[in-house]
């Protein structure tokens, strides 16, 4: 199943079912996602307990399991709880309670759930489709070294939507997530590559030169407190 063109590990692979995609003149987002659940194991052994019941695909223990953690205000709980509202896997598709406890992990800086209120955003699923909000939770992802947010983010550059048009950022961000995609992601990691290269045709020698020298030089921005969110 595809979405529309708009911006649109690890001991446990915690799979949305979102995919990348690319050809050689357009770019596009088809649904996927991956996120790596370690650190949420080590962590936090009942959240990581969780993450794993998902990912063996026993939903009504991973949400028996989440649910009171992410009340208790975990953030990984809650970025669990949203995927499992989002996905319609442990309890029926409710796009509003998906909204809410990405909403409530993203606000503590959970990159997962940054990102995946972006996709959200992207297509007006339990908010109203926003591509501009879309736009600066994909930014806070990205910042935290989320590859998928930063694949998400060139595409919003090289179409210009919610942000105005720019092939230099787009080449960065391409750029970036193709570092931060595990190696062993190669589907994705290709993807952010070539989305690199058809932007690249795209540049003057000069602006190429200048979105390397950004890539080289990136470094991680802290942003301010999210003022909007949702309730």
């Amino acid at each position: 199943m595809e979405i529309k063109r708009s911006a649109a590990g690890a001991v446990l692979i915690f799979a949305l079912g979102f995919v990348l995609g690319v050809n050689s003149e357009r770019l596009e987002q088809s649904v996927a996602d991956r996120t790596s659940a370690l650190g949420y194991a080590a962590s936090l052994p009942d959240t990581g307990a969780a993450y794993a019941s998902y990912e063996k695909g026993d939903h009504a223990t991973a949400l028996r399991l989440a649910r009171p953690l992410a009340e208790q205000g975990d953030a990984r709980a809650q970025s669990l709880l949203g995927s499992i509202y989002y996905s319609g896997r442990g309890a029926p598709r409710d796009d509003l309670e998906a909204t809410k406890w990405f909403s409530l992990a993203a606000d503590q800086g959970d990159a997962a759930a940054q990102f995946r209120l972006g996709l959200m955003y992207s297509e007006g699923h339990g908010v109203p489709q926003d591509h501009a909000e879309a736009a600066e939770w994909y930014q806070r992802a990205a910042n935290e070294r989320y590859a998928q947010a930063q694949y998400n983010l060139g595409l919003l550059y090289a179409n210009g939507e919610g942000v105005a048009q720019d092939n230099v950022q787009a080449h960065l961000w391409f750029n970036l997530a193709a570092v931060h995609f595990p190696a062993s992601d190669t589907r994705n990691r290709n993807a952010a590559l070539n989305s690199r290269d058809v932007v690249a045709r795209k540049l003057t020698r000069e602006q190429l030169a200048e979105a390397q020298k950004l890539a080289r030089e990136w470094k991680p921005v802290r942003l301010a407190q999210h003022g909007g969110g949702t309730s």
